[in-house]
């Protein structure tokens, strides 16, 4: 039996997805069961158990401690709104519930913890040398609310992995996660920004895109494979945002005339929505922001797909899955 958090997110539900269609027992904590969005075929599996969660904790039921043994978890819980004020919106969840799993892997005797970090927590490398995991945290990503909060989750569990208690612990680290199910949505915004427009002005700028499919399958391999303490890209196609909607135009169909805004331009931006920040008022606007969106970032996900057998779906794939689910929901 795995216990799986965050299985209403993008990942969380791609996740879900590939446990139970590998016949998997899994406990799924949710604040709302509503929110999940299974295919058909497994709506209503017996294998999925859902229990109550307030806050960011909460206790296994009983037929879970005694009659099941929790082989694993797999936490792709995360907080990953950008508009948050402060770290300490973010520490919660991004830190303490990450606590709060450990210590129920002391308490129910859980060999194995698979965590979901992200690839901002490494150095993005170059077209000519792209990074590895061994790439140490990197500006401007150094000043990210987000990234900081799951650099402090990731170096708790890299003492926890080397105490000698012989907890397993893994770390992956996604880059863009494309895909379907991504019900709140989350990278999904950027999908749909530019969806059908005749015009649109982005920032230079680019990401590490991966078919979301393609990382749960690494995270749930992750489960029997892979190595303790060790960390794991799981990135995919690297490409400028100019690039990623002209491709996306080109999947969907329709014509985009892409225009990449001057460097100038978008950090005067931030610096009106850091004004505005000051002022109290939530936005995702600001210079933090607005330069991680002005940096390229290649990495080098090649362990990844050797030690956790990541596939390599084309991102245009990708971009036509999303589109087909959200057009059916």
């Amino acid at each position: 039996m795995i216990l799986l958090t965050g299985a209403s997110g993008l990942l969380g539900h791609n996740v879900l997805i590939t446990l139970l269609q590998r016949g998997e027992q899994v406990i799924a904590p949710l604040r709302d069961a509503a929110r999940l969005q299974l295919p058909t075929s497994l709506a209503d599996s017996p294998n999925l158990h859902i229990i109550p969660m307030e806050g960011i904790r909460f206790s296994l039921p009983e037929y879970a401690i005694h009659h099941s043994h929790i082989s694993a978890i797999i936490n792709c819980a995360g907080a990953t709104d950008m508009s948050l004020p402060s770290i300490d919106d973010y520490l919660p969840t991004n830190k303490e519930q990450v606590e709060h799993l450990v210590m129920l892997m002391r308490d129910h005797d859980i060999p194995t913890l698979v965590h979901v970090s992200t690839a901002n927590t490494i150095g993005f490398g170059s077209v000519d040398n792209p990074a590895t995991e061994a790439a140490p945290f990197q500006e401007p990503f150094t000043a990210s609310l987000y990234a900081r909060s799951k650099r402090d989750a990731e170096q708790m569990l890299d003492r926890v992995a080397h105490d000698g208690s012989g907890r397993r612990i893994v770390v992956v680290n996604p880059g863009f996660m494309v895909g379907a199910y991504d019900t709140k949505p989350s990278s999904g915004k950027l999908l749909l920004a530019g969806y059908k427009r005749r015009w649109m002005a982005i920032p230079k700028g680019g990401k590490s895109f991966v078919h979301v499919r393609d990382a749960a399958e690494a995270v749930v391999n992750a489960v029997t494979m892979g190595f303790n303490g060790e960390r794991y890209l799981l990135t995919g196609e690297s490409m400028t945002l100019k690039a990623f909607y002209e491709l996306q135009a080109e999947v969907c169909g329709y014509k985009q005339r892409v225009l990449e805004l001057p460097d100038i331009l978008v950090l005067a931006a931030g610096r009106a929505g850091d004004i505005l920040q000051r002022m109290k008022i939530r936005t995702q606007l600001c210079t933090r922001n607005v330069r991680q969106l002005q940096v390229y970032v290649y990495y080098d996900n090649g362990k990844a797909r050797r030690q956790l057998a990541m596939p390599q779906t084309p991102i245009a794939d990708a971009i036509k899955d999303f589109f087909e689910w959200y057009n059916k929901r």
